[in-house]
């Protein structure tokens, strides 16, 4: 059986936008494009779409992918195994984070999971009200409201002016992608100092909660869905680009505390 690129879309979940970049990189190929020049895909590409959004989980980049995939001694089985160990051992890994979580930052997660929802535009007032609901039912309606009342003491001018912002600053890292600049580079990293300085407009960010906003760049369906629109690969560079920023804040205020801990040392 064929399938168009929207049904591939609509079966997936992946936009056609992604689907077409994949086939411009020749990471999945149509099965064959018709006389009307529409791509149309079978079950065999279809099962490799499925091992790329495998892989994808991993944290594998898409050329890396690709090596994989194409290489004659790949074999389907095998590798369905592999990624069922590492699913395992990921869903064990993320139990006891929850539970570190649940134990240690209730607070700071409730800030996270409603604010960074307040970071773009696209969502309807009854989602919004939903995610308050559950948030209030997980977290207790006092730290939700405190944090709803701070979204809610900007004017609407104040709140217009910080989303424009934040849409600058996500179109700006999706240009230097296009740029060809790496996560790491100057120029990203400078991007996201500004960022580091908008996220203050809904919560105080400790380097915990920046690590775990690395994370959900490239893992909670809605930043995907939102990132992918500028870039398909935004989501993967921003969780990159994200942490090595954590990594660099981390190892200047280890070098800061050693110092502190010297001149104490040297004046006593």
């Amino acid at each position: 059986m064929d399938y168009t690129v929207k049904q591939v879309a609509e079966l997936t979940g992946i936009s056609v936008r992604t689907l077409h970049y994949y086939d411009e990189i020749d990471l999945l190929k149509p099965a064959h494009v018709g006389q009307n020049g529409y791509r149309y895909y079978d079950d065999a590409t279809l099962l490799r779409l499925q091992q790329i959004l495998l892989y994808r989980e991993m944290g594998m980049e898409l050329a890396q992918i690709r090596t994989v995939l194409d290489d004659p001694d790949f074999d389907l089985l095998v590798a369905l195994r592999s990624h069922r160990k590492a699913l395992q051992t990921r869903l064990q890994h993320l139990h006891q984070l929850i539970r570190t979580v649940d134990g240690t930052m209730m607070h700071l997660i409730g800030e996270i999971d409603m604010n960074k929802r307040r970071l773009f535009d696209g969502f309807s007032d009854q989602q919004q009200k939903q995610y308050e609901r559950e948030l209030r039912l997980e977290y207790g309606p006092d730290t939700i409201n405190e944090s709803i009342r701070q979204w809610n003491s900007y004017t609407e001018a104040e709140r217009e002016r910080i989303k424009n912002e934040g849409e600058a600053i996500y179109a700006d890292l999706a240009e230097a992608l296009n740029a060809g600049e790496g996560p790491n580079s100057s120029v990203v990293q400078a991007i996201l100092t500004r960022w580091h300085a908008h996220i203050h407009h809904f919560y105080e960010p400790t380097l915990e909660i920046l690590e775990g906003l690395a994370q959900m760049y490239n893992s909670h369906p809605d930043f995907i869905a939102r990132f992918e629109k500028l870039h398909p690969e935004l989501p993967v560079y921003l969780q990159s680009a994200v942490t090595h920023y954590v990594d660099e804040l981390e190892t200047a205020e280890i070098i800061r505390l050693l110092a502190e801990d010297e001149k104490r040392g040297a004046a006593s």
